[in-house]
């Protein structure tokens, strides 16, 4: 068969007219390939011209930036490539194209196959249509759109992490006392134009303070007595903050109080007051205005948009050097603000709490150590109740827990697959039902039961009666009084069981996952988080957070100042390196993230970080068998 005869079944050349036909086959080049060549390079290679396939195969695909094949593709004789990256990517190819032994194609350069476009609308129209069609699948439009630089940042400056609260201009406090009638109050706010104001005794003891809001909420439209005295209509507490605390520590801590004013304080005295506005207006851009946005959502759709853009901002706070530490905060503000904002829509759905109660966060989430791999890890303690009302108030709040996990599951946090969470009748109970609970994984010490124990000793309070929590700490801190060397033992044991990734020859260890050598990073920060806890129970210290349980024990000599930033420093650059994967993996790639890593992937430098790191694990799992499981009594 002549050139001219093949290229008559070959789309879209055959639509030319038969004298073209018959000149464009003089331009064609014949080319050979051997088995497995790799000819052109997902968006590297320069395409010089097209090819046609006359016999063999090609295969086509996307990598990730895992460097795993996406929407893989086999092409046989008859088919062209190239037209479309000639004409629609820069010139670049498209895909990564492997021919596989035997392959013989037809390749015509550019500027001919250019001009067979520009004569021939038909023929033009052909790659056009073809490539607006595999638009319509969305994975293929991801890839091929080629993924965004995301230079449009959230962040304002770098400032926003190490500017401190004493570099904004606060107000002066402004101050009235108890006894001081509502009108009176009203008028000094009046005249000294400020929208907060606290009130105090003759002595100086900070009793509330009242703001506009208060002023139109509970005398405007309740009619109240403007002559009453002030201290009926103020509002608790007043929250406090150092003038040396950090801009973004202010706004975090006005997300998880509600307050919308701070008092600063420095040395023991009161300095000034600083507005939420005022903060939010010093950092337009900030990620934390993000978390304003979150709170102002109206519906679990506009929820679920946020939380998706949430890996997009992560993405700028790594490129900008912007610690862990500070990022593992800002993801678990907005994520127990999507909880809280859930949680009241649904008591308004399903009515008033029968009982106080308290909606705890556990494990990751519970530490203020979520990553963008997250599941649902909570559970419900509700007081107790007279036995007649026991079922009544059981049922209500595992409805309302039902509800609340099928939102949060829309949104983007999956049910967990080990069952952890207030859904689950095992996870939503009296608080005299939750001391029994910890009590008997306490004393019965075995091996599973500590599993439950540690993760529900990672439990936190985002909504509900904090006094609840307050008591079962309470009641643990009496408990840990309590010779508990069984219960530390088998502790320890978990924190030992995993071996740092590390071969006989200090190379990083690796395992098969799909056609990749990765290794596991959740599983390596696992073993500091573990020995962290450990010594915060043995000391009765009930911070949640790694980074703040770290701190606790260097100011207790538990740790010395080497060990914390030896621990600290390794734990929160594996953090980093696990957000930037997780977070490439969804952008990029469009794809679940996980918590796998190629080392291969890796510089040399983070290579190099990477053995030190789990040489630091293994000295201090080395130090924990020596003081725990050497001895299961001593």
């Amino acid at each position: 068969m002549t050139r001219a005869e093949f290229l008559k079944n070959v789309v879209p050349f055959n639509v030319l007219p038969e004298k073209v036909l018959l000149g464009v086959a003089d331009l064609f080049h014949e080319v050979r390939y051997v088995k497995d060549t790799v000819i052109y390079q997902q968006e590297v290679t320069k395409m010089k011209g097209i090819d046609i396939i006359v016999e063999g195969k090609y295969e086509s695909f996307f990598y990730d930036s895992s460097h795993a094949r996406r929407l893989e593709e086999h092409h046989e004789a008859g088919f062209c490539y190239g037209g479309v990256s000639v004409l629609l990517n820069r010139k670049r190819s498209l895909r990564t194209v492997i021919a596989k032994k035997g392959t013989v194609v037809y390749f015509l350069p550019r500027k001919d196959f250019r001009a067979l476009c520009n004569a021939y609308d038909e023929f033009f129209h052909h790659f056009t249509a073809d490539f607006g069609r595999r638009m319509l699948n969305e994975e293929f439009a991801h890839f091929a759109k080629k993924p965004t630089s995301f230079e449009e940042s959230y962040l304002a400056s770098e400032q926003l992490y190490s500017r401190r609260i004493e570099s904004i201009g606060y107000r002066d406090i402004v101050y009235c006392y108890p006894d001081t009638p509502i009108f009176k109050a009203a008028g000094i706010m009046a005249e000294n134009k400020t929208s907060c104001m606290i009130v105090r005794s003759p002595e100086g003891v900070v009793e509330g303070f009242v703001t506009d809001i208060t002023l139109r909420d509970k005398v405007i439209a309740a009619r109240g007595d403007v002559n009453a005295p002030v201290i009926e209509v103020v509002d608790n507490p007043v929250v406090t903050i150092s003038s040396q605390a950090f801009v973004y520590e202010a706004v975090l801590m006005m997300f998880s109080t509600k307050t919308k004013y701070l008092l600063v304080e420095e040395n023991g005295v009161y300095k000034g007051i600083i507005s939420r506005n005022r903060l939010l207006s010093e950092q337009a851009q900030s990620p934390l205005v993000y978390v304003q946005s979150v709170k102002l959502a109206v519906s679990v759709e506009e929820l679920r948009s946020k939380w998706q853009q949430v890996p997009q901002m992560i993405t700028q706070l790594l490129g900008r050097g912007v610690n862990a530490e500070i990022i593992n905060q800002i993801i678990s503000t907005i994520a127990d603000t999507i909880a809280q904002k859930v949680i009241e829509e649904v008591i308004k759905r399903v009515g008033e709490p029968p009982a106080k109660f308290v909606f705890m966060v556990l494990g990751s989430e519970g530490r203020k150590e979520q990553t963008l791999k997250t599941d649902q890890d909570n559970a419900i303690i509700y007081e107790d109740k007279a036995n007649e009302q026991r079922e009544l108030v059981r049922d209500y709040f595992l409805n309302f827990a039902k509800i609340v996990s099928e939102k949060l599951n829309y949104i983007g946090f999956s049910y967990c697959t080990g069952g952890f969470m207030a859904s689950n009748p095992n996870w939503t109970h009296s608080l005299s039902h939750w001391k029994r609970n910890y009590e008997s994984w306490m004393e019965e010490s075995l091996p599973e039961t500590v599993i439950k124990f540690s993760t529900f000793f990672d439990c936190r309070y985002i909504y509900g009666d904090k006094t609840i929590i307050s008591e079962l700490h309470s009641f643990l801190d009496a408990k840990l009084h309590e010779p508990m060397e069984k219960l530390f033992f088998h502790m320890a044991n978990n924190a030992v069981q995993y071996q740092p990734p590390l071969t006989f020859f200090k190379n990083i260890r690796t395992i098969t996952v799909g056609e990749q050598e990765v290794f596991d990073i959740k599983k390596a920060m696992t073993p500091i988080v573990d020995l962290v806890r450990l010594y915060c129970l043995k000391n009765r210290i009930f911070k949640t957070n790694t980074g703040e349980r770290l701190k606790a024990l260097k100011d207790i000599k538990v740790f010395s100042e080497s060990e914390f930033h030896e621990l600290n420093q390794s734990y929160y650059y594996l953090m980093a390196m696990r957000l930037k994967k997780q977070a490439s993996q969804i952008i990029h790639d469009k794809a679940v993230p996980e918590n796998y890593i190629d080392p291969n992937s890796l510089t040399k430098i983070e290579q190099v970080t990477l053995k030190e790191i789990f040489r630091t694990i293994e000295s201090f799992q080395s130090r924990l068998r020596r003081e725990y499981t050497s001895n299961l009594f001593g």
